[in-house]
Parts: C-alpha cells; sequence; structure tokens
C-alpha cells in the first residue's frame, strides 16, 4: 500500500557532497516521522537523522553539522544532505517512514531499498 524509493547514492571522494532522496507513495493519510539509517558491512544499522511532523530534528553524534534532514511536505518527500564527507561515511543508507494509512488510519512503519554510498578515501 505504501512504497518508500531511494535515489541519489553513489560514489564520491572524501570531503565531497551527496543528496539522498526519498519519496513515499501510496495509500498515505499522513506522514508522522521520517529517518534515514546507514547499515555498514559487519555493522548494526544505525539511525542518522529523524524528522518528526512537527519539525523536531535529530542527528547521530557522527554526522551533526555535516548532514541535513528535511522534507518537503507536498511531495512526500525527505532528503538527506550530506557534506564533508568520510570514508566511515560509507554504508548502504536506508529511509523510514511512519505513515498513518487512508483506509485504515492506522500508523505503519515502512523502509525502503537501500541506496550505497561510498566514500573513497
Amino acid at each position: 500500500q505504501v512504497q518508500l524509493v531511494e535515489s541519489g547514492g553513489g560514489l564520491v571522494q572524501a570531503g565531497g557532497s551527496l543528496r539522498l532522496s526519498c519519496a513515499a507513495s501510496g495509500s498515505i493519510f499522513s506522514i508522522k516521522a521520517m529517518a534515514w539509517y546507514r547499515q555498514a558491512p559487519g555493522k548494526q544499522r544505525e539511525l542518522v537523522a529523524s524528522i518528526i511532523s512537527g519539525g523536531s530534528i535529530n542527528y547521530a553524534d557522527s554526522v551533526k553539522g555535516r548532514f541535513t534532514i528535511s522534507t518537503d511536505n507536498a511531495k512526500n518527500t525527505v532528503y538527506l544532505q550530506m557534506n564533508s564527507l568520510k570514508p566511515e561515511d560509507t554504508a548502504v543508507y536506508y529511509c523510514k517512514a511512519n505513515i498513518v494509512l487512508v483506509t485504515t488510519r492506522l500508523e505503519y512503519q515502512y523502509w525502503g531499498q537501500g541506496t550505497q554510498v561510498t566514500v573513497s578515501s
């Protein structure tokens, strides 16, 4: 009923920038929160940044001052602007959304398929 489609990953040199996008579509009544997670090889998935409807934003300490999360509510899209990238930012980045469905008016959690970000030194 809901799809999250991510884009914007790729290969970049250290110090460079990338912008990830995640668009939600389907039977959406409202979006309560959106977030970006990442998972590096051999490591657990970790929260990178989150934004709650109403504007509350949270960042992992490792990305504060370098990454910016934002939303376009009209497009049901969340962005992650990543600047000053480091090799340790290399991971698969996943979008997550907490969405209330039109049909049930209940809140569910959805994940995107992931997009690879590789930062070379």
